[in-house]
C-alpha cells in the first residue's frame, strides 16, 4: 500500500479551515485566534499559516482586519480542494486524506462504459480518513482518453486537484446516488470493517462544464463514523 503525495501544508491549513467553517465549528462573524498562537496551535510556521488564511479570505470566509484580526464569513459554496468531498466526522469536518491500494489501466465497467471516449479506464482504489480516522474505501475510474499513464505517485489526497493541476479537467457538477451496500469482495485487511459487512454506499458520476461524463466511483463509508453532507444556499 502506497500514501499519496500530500497537499502542500497551507492548502491543507485552507482546506481545513474551510471544512470547519462548513461545519459551523467556526461561527460566522467569529474571530479566530491571534496568528502567533494558532500557528502554534497547528505546528505549523506562522508565514505557512498566513498563506492559509489568505487563501480562505480569497475564497471569500475570512476578513482580515488590520490591528484587529481574523473574522469569519460564512458562505454557502466555495471553491475548494474538497468542494465535492461530502463525507464529513459525526461531529463535522475533519481533514480528508487518502492512502492507494492500486491503480490500474483496466476495461471499464458497465456503469461507466458507454461514459467517455475510450474502452479502457484508470481504475484508482484507496481508503480514506478524516482527521486520521479510516471511514472509508473508494474505487474510482477515470476515463482513459485522459491520460495513457497513471502512477501512484501522481497522485494527491485529492483527485480533483490532480485531475485540475496535471490534466486539466476540471470537474464542474456531480450526481450522487446514496445508498448502503456491503463491502466488496476485495476490501483489504487494512481497512476496519469485512467484506459482506453492510454500509453506507455512495455512487457518483462527476462531470465537466461542457457537461462530459469524466469520472465513475463508488464509496463505501463506515456510517459509524461518517456521514454524508451537502450543503445548498438559497437559490
Amino acid at each position: 500500500m502506497a500514501k499519496t503525495s500530500t497537499l502542500p501544508k497551507f492548502i491543507q491549513l485552507s482546506e481545513m479551515l474551510i471544512r470547519e467553517i462548513a461545519a459551523g465549528h467556526l461561527v460566522d462573524g467569529s474571530r479566530l485566534p491571534p496568528e502567533r498562537d494558532m500557528a502554534d496551535d497547528l505546528g505549523v510556521a506562522v508565514g505557512t499559516l498566513r498563506k492559509a488564511l489568505a487563501d480562505v479570505e480569497a475564497k471569500g470566509l475570512l476578513d482580515r482586519v488590520q490591528g484587529s484580526g481574523n473574522y469569519v464569513r460564512h458562505r454557502p459554496a466555495v471553491d475548494s480542494v474538497y468542494a465535492f468531498f461530502r463525507l464529513e466526522l459525526l461531529k463535522g469536518g475533519g481533514l480528508p486524506t487518502a492512502k492507494v491500494l492500486s491503480v490500474e489501466r483496466l476495461p471499464k465497467p458497465d456503469t461507466f462504459a458507454k461514459l467517455g471516449g475510450a474502452p479502457q479506464g484508470h481504475r484508482i482504489r484507496r481508503l480514506r480518513s478524516l482527521d486520521g480516522i479510516l471511514i472509508a474505501l473508494e474505487e474510482i475510474w477515470l476515463d482513459g482518453g485522459q491520460r495513457d499513464v497513471i502512477a501512484v505517485s501522481d497522485l494527491s489526497d485529492s483527485l480533483y486537484h490532480f485531475y485540475r493541476h496535471e490534466l486539466g479537467l476540471v470537474i464542474a457538477s456531480v450526481e450522487d446516488r446514496i445508498g448502503v451496500a456491503v463491502m466488496p469482495d476485495w476490501t483489504p485487511a487494512a481497512f476496519h470493517l469485512n467484506a459482506g459487512d453492510t454500509v453506507g454506499y455512495i455512487e457518483r458520476v462527476s462531470w465537466t462544464a461542457a457537461k462530459h461524463p469524466a469520472e465513475f466511483s463508488r464509496t463505501w463509508y463506515d456510517a459509524k463514523r461518517a456521514t454524508y453532507i451537502s450543503r445548498m444556499g438559497k437559490g
